[in-house]
């Protein structure tokens, strides 16, 4: 069996024949198989079973034919290690028993035991390591989004609860900061220990902030989680979620190799922002797929011949996934970003050459 490391190479700023692509959330309700196993098991039941979680996993890779697996897990799993009760409720997601809201509360927060509460998820790693021929990404969610679930106690559009914490009572806060960056850390090194090939840290939620607060409240720990990682020679992601354009400027010394981008801002100006560090990830608009498929091609078209323009680029989503996009057309893009990558990444080298023999 050929592996194929295109995506890994991406990551890492080298030459690729096509373009890598994988899209977040893949492993999900789009897929009428996937929903026929929700009908007897929740999430949290797939991801406490190591070969359900493995079989979902894969169920992309032959389906859409894209250059990575993401691990299906969910970015609450590692909390219940430290002291959370939680479930995953339909319909509105993350709702917390015991949310977070004191000092006191904070300093409940146990050391994680990923071994012990979380072998589950190794074993799901290890599983897909024997069985994948692409990488698999594994993936964390970050201290701010985390953070924003356990404080409001559910998902919140406003984060009233989380910034008042945040601005009313700093040391809470940057203990809580730490105490999830710890999390992060030990959960992701776990990870790659078991055979994952790249990670994600996912911050859905921190384009809520302004830049000056990302920086004070939210980017030390961001920076730490990535030093403290940073001796795994495993492609490393930071996704700073939604509507987080003016925090591109900010993330220029982080330790990580590629930064994703939603579709608000253009891959060039992302790059621009990022200071030219990073390979990108990104970044159509999900909700583009709803369209005809002529429509949809006409978008990646244009996103494609924006990042091939230097080398380090990865198709994907600016956002998740969701549940009313069609197999069919996703099965159809990857084809033709497959297709019409190969053409015009064939195209960019010549002229490369041409102007270095010039």
């Amino acid at each position: 069996m050929s592996y194929n490391d295109r995506f890994i190479r991406a990551c890492r700023g080298e030459q690729v024949d096509r373009l890598p692509v994988w899209y977040m959330r893949q492993a999900g309700r789009y897929d009428p198989d996937y929903r026929k196993i929700k009908e007897n098991y929740s999430l949290l039941d797939i991801c406490r079973q190591p070969e359900l979680a493995a079989e979902v996993t894969l169920m992309p890779i032959k389906k859409l034919g894209v250059d990575a697996a993401i691990l299906y897990s969910d970015i609450m799993n590692p909390v219940a290690s430290i002291g959370i009760d939680f479930d995953i409720v339909a319909n509105v997601g993350p709702v917390i028993d015991n949310p977070i809201r004191s000092a006191a509360d904070v300093a409940k927060l146990k050391p994680i035991d990923v071994e012990g509460d979380l072998s589950h998820v190794l074993e799901t790693i290890r599983i897909l390591d024997r069985e994948l021929d692409v990488p698999l990404i594994t993936f964390a969610g970050a201290p701010f989004t985390i953070a924003s679930y356990l404080i409001e106690g559910r998902p919140s559009k406003s984060y009233i609860r989380t910034k008042s914490l945040m601005y009313s009572d700093p040391a809470v806060w940057f203990q809580l900061m730490d105490k999830l960056g710890d999390m992060v850390i030990a959960y992701l090194r776990a990870h790659i220990a078991a055979g994952g090939k790249a990670f994600q840290l996912f911050d859905s939620w921190v384009g809520a902030l302004a830049p000056h607060d990302f920086k004070k409240f939210v980017l030390p720990t961001i920076e730490r989680i990535f030093s403290e990682l940073s001796d795994l020679p495993q492609p490393k992601i930071y996704f700073p979620g939604v509507a987080s354009g003016e925090l591109l400027p900010t993330l220029t010394n982080l330790k990580a190799d590629v930064i994703g981008l939603d579709w608000r801002v253009p891959i060039a100006e992302g790059r621009r922002r990022l200071g030219g560090s990073f390979a990108v990830q990104g970044n159509l608009d999900p909700y583009v797929l709803t369209a005809p498929m002529d429509v949809i091609k006409e978008h990646a078209k244009a996103i494609i011949d924006e990042g091939i323009k230097e080398p380090g680029y990865i198709f994907n989503l600016g956002h998740g996934l969701f549940p009313e996009a069609s197999l069919e057309k996703l099965r159809e893009l990857t084809e033709f970003v497959h297709e019409y990558s190969a053409g015009a990444l064939q195209a960019v080298q010549g002229k490369q050459e041409e102007l270095s023999h010039g």
